[in-house]
């Protein structure tokens, strides 16, 4: 079965669909720019979690002893369920339920008996679970979708993980709030863009491709826009490191600072011009100017003034609630996701170890559905045996993602809840946009045809030759 699985392997340039979009529908296309235009190195998030962790010894008084710890990056990954109130972190599938052994309170695992006591089981309520947009719900759960968040996550960890080995007693919903405050601040204050500016070959990846796609949309007629959170200064200056000096030209609106989220839903926030030396001028906005940069205003406000509507967007983005979820739910745009962790993630699908992995544990599932009838003695030891091995491939399956949480996609054999809301929110998905180079702007994108569980038969109603087929999906999946 292997050697079958290892000649049809995965592409991690590929642009997958969870609904079917063509390109030849597309006029406008619009992007948001960090980790969409821009990629960042490795350096940033050790930045941003240095900047918080300072702002919360100096601002917050938190203790100074904070500073030994540093950033992992190996440690979270994103999408995690965060309890604020019991200060533990975790992953949970689409169905609510906690992947056990993935629940850490500060950089420690819970034991699984311990949290099935917390929770009653291993299913978190709905209205234990976060808002819409993945925020806290009346300090109950936060959802982490943000890349940013990684660093986040991380700093909120090693702060518990001093308070618990040193016996100190703490309110976790402060905890959380401190440095909530003190990774935003490391934004607002302009902390993370001076230090970019100052040194933008450090800390962005130069992307000679970013420029290649504009220019292939360009070249096709295509209208493009930018909205951003991000301030004009810091943008303008990345642009010109990734696609040079003339980037406004490739563009037919840019805004900045538009408060995504808040863009898209409130109406009251009015447009305002950036002039060339970043001042806001107070002019009445009756026209949306090519080459003119524009800060705050809101999406009715730029439908009014644009008529851009409908299926004829599509707009890209790496934060599926922020970015995304509107789009799709109110204005019926249609929605490309950039998941980074995309590429590395088919790359170790494609390994030997891994495929072997997965064949045989879905073989020993496969056994333990069809060996399941038989009840002496002898054969339950056996399957209390496979049980066994079984759970500790799982564990195995998980580790060659990440050590701590596995996949961004899959908890076990179910799809994470960042995977759920991937599959609602996006139509398309994709590891960077330079996979858009690989296809024809005219190019329809076809989702896969799975068969649905009614739709297959029992493993033991499978003839052996049968099972091979479903055993390569599987590996896809």
């Amino acid at each position: 079965m292997v050697p079958s699985i290892m000649s049809n392997l995965l592409n991690p340039d590929a642009i997958f669909s969870n609904n079917e979009m063509s390109l030849s529908d597309i006029e406008i296309y619009g992007f948001d720019y960090d980790y969409t235009l821009v990629f960042y190195s490795k350096h940033l998030h050790t930045l941003i979690f240095n900047a918080a962790r300072d702002l919360l010894i100096n601002e917050h008084r938190y203790p100074v002893e904070i500073r030994k710890y540093e950033y992992d990056p190996d440690f979270a990954i994103r999408g995690l369920h965060y309890d604020v109130q019991r200060a533990v972190l975790m992953k949970i599938d689409a169905f609510h339920y906690i992947q056990l052994g993935t629940v850490y309170r500060g950089l420690s695992v819970v034991p699984d008996e311990e949290v099935i006591e917390m929770y009653e089981g291993s299913h978190v309520p709905l209205e234990q679970m976060s808002d819409f947009y993945g925020k806290s719900s009346g300090n109950t759960m936060k959802q982490f979708m943000d890349i940013f968040s990684l660093p986040e996550m991380t700093l909120l960890s090693c702060v518990n993980e001093h308070f618990l080995k040193n016996n100190i007693d703490y309110e976790p919903v402060h905890l959380y709030k401190d440095v909530k405050d003190s990774i935003r601040d490391v934004h607002t204050k302009g902390i993370m863009y001076r230090a970019i500016e100052a040194d933008i070959e450090k800390y962005i990846c130069y992307a000679e491709q970013t420029r290649a796609v504009l220019a292939k949309l360009a070249d096709h007629g295509k209208k493009m826009f930018l909205i951003t959170n991000s301030p004009s200064s810091f943008v303008d200056k990345g642009m010109r490191y990734i696609v040079g000096k003339d980037w406004r030209d490739l563009f037919d609106v840019v805004i900045v600072q538009a408060e995504k989220p808040n863009f898209f839903n409130d109406k009251r926030r009015p447009f305002r011009k950036v002039n060339e030396k970043g001042v806001l001028l107070w002019d009445k906005i009756y026209k949306l100017q090519k080459g003119q940069i524009y800060k705050q205003g809101n999406l009715y406000e730029f439908l009014k003034l644009t008529g851009w509507r409908g299926s004829k967007v599509l707009y890209f983005g790496d934060h599926i609630y922020s970015d995304l979820a509107d789009l799709t739910l109110k204005h019926g745009w249609r929605t490309g996701a950039i998941i980074p962790e995309l590429r590395s993630e088919l790359k170790i699908m494609n390994t030997e170890q891994y495929i072997q992995t997965m064949t045989w544990l879905q073989t020993l599932t496969g056994l333990l559905e069809q060996m399941q009838v038989h009840r002496d003695a002898e054969s339950q030891l056996v399957l209390q045996e496979w049980k066994k091995e079984r759970k500790e491939m799982r564990e195995m399956t998980k580790g060659f993602f990440n050590a701590q949480f596995g996949s961004l996609f899959r908890t076990d054999q179910n799809p994470t809840y960042f995977l759920r809301r991937l599959s609602r929110f996006a139509d398309i998905y994709m590891a960077s946009l330079s996979c858009l180079l690989n296809y024809d702007v005219s190019h329809t994108f076809y989702p896969r045809r799975t068969p649905l569980q009614h739709e297959l038969p029992a493993w033991s109603d499978r003839p052996p030759a049968a099972r091979l087929p479903l055993l390569q999906e599987a590996q896809a999946k």
